[in-house]
């Protein structure tokens, strides 16, 4: 009987060592996955030059392009790495320098949105005119969060509340209480009544307006998530297109090709960054859209990448782009009956990121930096 009761205490030790261990395991996988996908997206993506960096949208070729939606994506992911101590003020600096470096002007006058497209070759760099709301939206929320990291340096913060005043001046439709999709499309634009869906970012607008107290942000917050509410109800899969048309209050996805792509009225390449963007608030309405669409998901035996709004899937292949959205998404939502679409979707941690393929290896990235606590 001694005997057995000295075997029971040493088991019940081994399986505490053992659960110890399992659990230092796991948090520091927990640290390590975040930290090795920051280390190799920088590596393959973030090109430093002097007092300068940019985040290359097209590696290994032999002319870079720095878009104002990759250096948003780009300031908000070493902001979050900062936070976590796996980079420093200095790589955020370098990128915030080269979105003041450059800005788009309209008509002759500066503006602090950024130029939505520069090529790089050599030394020289060829601008192109206009902005990118998404760019915009990202960069303002990056600066917020340099703010919170560095409080000391105001700059931050200053240029955060200068950009989100120019976005309310060049990229907002007061009419439609909406965001355009750039500055291009003012009102003597035939695009001034279109909406990109991922430009619904819900939780940034709250940040926008605590540090304006413009109350406009939460009227855009407030319209936008309606019309994407009304293109969710318009089908039964949930879905929302990639553009839609708004007008008289109401929001219809486009039909065809309206920027650049066929796939414009479908939930395609900008579309999917909509789970992440609706994941960011509590407000009942995001929530009511973002589970119609987890609802469709779950019920997909693979998520492929791009879907018509009737459900019908455009590709036969999984893409990070779409998953890692969806799986940040769940994560914020757990506890939902979303348990087989978070074991789905967790691939995107277990294999590498693409050396190449920018847009998939920075949504990633940045899920993976965000999910980690």
């Amino acid at each position: 009987m001694k005997n057995y009761k000295l075997l029971i205490t040493y088991l019940i030790g081994v399986i505490i060592i053992f659960a110890g261990i399992m659990t230092y395991i796991r948090l520091d996988n927990d640290r390590l996955i975040p930290k090795n996908f920051y280390r190799h997206w920088s590596q393959d993506y973030v090109v430093t030059k002097d007092n300068y960096a940019y985040v290359n949208t097209t590696p290994q070729k032999t002319r870079g392009t720095a878009l104002s939606e990759g250096q948003g994506y780009g300031m908000l992911i070493t902001a979050i790495a900062a936070k976590h101590g796996y980079t420093d003020k200095q790589s955020f600096d370098r990128l915030y320098r080269y979105y003041l470096d450059h800005r788009d002007n309209i008509n002759g006058e500066p503006t602090e949105l950024m130029s939505w497209k520069q090529t790089v070759q050599d030394n020289s760099i060829t601008i192109e005119k206009n902005s990118a709301t998404d760019g915009d939206i990202y960069i303002a929320k990056s600066l917020l969060m340099a703010h919170e990291l560095w409080p000391q340096d105001k700059r931050y913060l200053v240029q955060a509340k200068a950009i989100c005043l120019d976005i309310l001046e060049y990229e907002y439709n007061p009419k439609n209480q909406m965001l355009t999709v750039g500055d291009w499309a003012n009102s003597k634009s035939d695009y001034y009544n279109l909406m990109r869906t991922s430009d619904v970012t819900p939780g940034f607008f709250e940040e926008f307006y605590q540090v304006t107290r413009d109350k406009t942000w939460l009227k855009i917050k407030d319209k936008m998530l309606t019309y994407l509410n009304q293109l969710s109800n318009h089908n039964k899969s949930g879905l929302v297109p990639d553009f839609a048309w708004v007008k008289n209050g109401k929001a219809v996805a486009v039909k065809g090709k309206v920027t650049g792509s066929k796939y414009d009225g479908d939930y395609y390449f900008n579309a999917c960054r909509v789970p992440m963007h609706l994941a960011t608030t509590n407000s009942p309405l995001a929530k009511k859209t973002l589970y119609r669409m987890l609802n469709f998901f779950k019920k997909q035996q693979t998520i492929t990448a791009g879907y018509t709004l009737s459900g019908k899937s455009l590709n036969d292949y999984q893409s990070p782009v779409f998953s890692a959205p969806i799986f940040l998404a769940v994560m914020n939502n757990k506890n939902k009956n979303y348990d087989q679409l978070f074991q789905s979707q967790q691939y995107i941690l277990l294999d590498n990121l693409s050396p190449t393929d920018y847009y998939s290896a920075t949504l990633t990235t940045l899920v993976a930096l965000l999910n980690h606590k």
